[in-house]
């Protein structure tokens, strides 16, 4: 039987939640990209991991993964070894590092605009589920970004893969897709 403080507490989580969000900019998030993020993004249908979950099992929508990924450094001296840290996302996403920030560089969008095109088939009605970490406003970026390109059947997940991992659902490496700029 639960007890009434208990019950009291549950029942106060969500509107603490929302407390704890920030409100929906009207343009990008240009900085602090690690921090609360909206409970909405217009335009876009926000899920959590269980609806992102019944997403991935219908196999119809694509999901996009957003992580920023630091590049190598140039001038590393000769025999250093590099190791890039693996990514472990939701199994078969496509991985499109550093396409969430604020601004974006031209080679960036259009790696972004080629990326979403390959994973949606060139079908600006098709399905696309953006993600990050939990909150991650990179997602949410990204989110609004292909919103802005045209996609109508934009879902949001500000979980990440935080909220997938912790709902035990499973996870594997990916790799970027090629043509990373």
């Amino acid at each position: 039987m639960m007890r009434w403080p208990a019950a009291l507490l549950i029942a106060a989580l969500p509107a603490f939640a929302l407390a704890q969000a920030a409100e929906e900019p009207a343009g990008y998030r240009m900085d602090d990209y690690r921090a609360p993020v909206p409970a909405t993004l217009d335009g876009a249908r926000v899920v959590g991991p269980e609806g992102a979950h019944e997403l991935w099992k219908a196999g119809e929508t694509a999901f996009i993964d957003v992580l920023p990924r630091a590049p190598k450094p140039k001038n590393l001296p000769e025999g250093t070894i590099w190791r890039d840290t693996p990514r472990q996302s939701v199994p078969g996403a496509t991985w499109l590092p550093n396409v969430g920030y604020g601004a974006i560089a031209e080679e960036t969008a259009d790696y972004f605009r080629a990326g979403l095109d390959v994973a949606t088939g060139g079908d600006k009605d098709h399905p696309v589920l953006f993600f990050c970490l939990e909150a991650c406003w990179m997602s949410w970026n990204a989110a609004k970004r292909a919103l802005e390109y045209g996609y109508s059947e934009v879902y949001w997940l500000p979980e990440g893969t935080d909220g997938w991992a912790l709902w035990d659902y499973p996870l594997e490496v990916i790799e970027p897709m090629a043509g990373e700029p």
